[in-house]
């Protein structure tokens, strides 16, 4: 693994109202490593950042997370949504797939968050369909 530092910054807060926002890509960019640090924290496997602002009005990052088990999935979820409330203040706008946890979307806006089961990740492929986006380099902790 190579000795990337994930570091993270909190959201500066908007003077017109109590909501955090992000006020750099730097901050976006630190928001995506700190989900994907939250999910390394449950055992997430095979996380990879994408930055699809380039090639994408959808989001400026996609954070895409492989869960073995449909408890897994729903316990990264829960730990990527406690880490975004509770150091960014933020909540997802729209949150997909809590049901049966193949696969759980959680939509921020600027970072979207694909956590897959196996099966799944591997027949959306989205790292292949988003092939052109830049990797941003993230080192697991676990």
């Amino acid at each position: 693994m190579s000795d990337v530092k994930n570091t993270v910054t909190p959201f500066q807060k908007s003077a017109s109202s109590d909501a955090a926002i992000p006020v750099t890509d730097a901050a976006t960019r630190n928001f995506a490593l700190a989900l994907a640090a939250a999910a390394d924290e449950r055992k997430g496997a095979d996380i990879r950042i994408l930055k699809v602002d380039g090639v994408s009005f959808i989001a400026d990052y996609f954070v895409v997370v492989t869960g073995f088990s449909s408890a897994q999935v729903r316990a990264i979820a829960r730990s990527i949504n406690d880490t975004a409330a509770a150091d960014f203040e933020r909540q997802p706008l729209r949150t997909e797939g809590q049901g049966d946890s193949s696969w759980v979307l959680q939509d921020y806006g600027e970072v979207i968050v694909h956590i897959f089961m196996p099966d799944e990740r591997d027949y959306y492929d989205l790292e292949a369909f988003w092939g052109h986006a830049e990797e941003i380099p993230f080192a697991a902790e676990s």
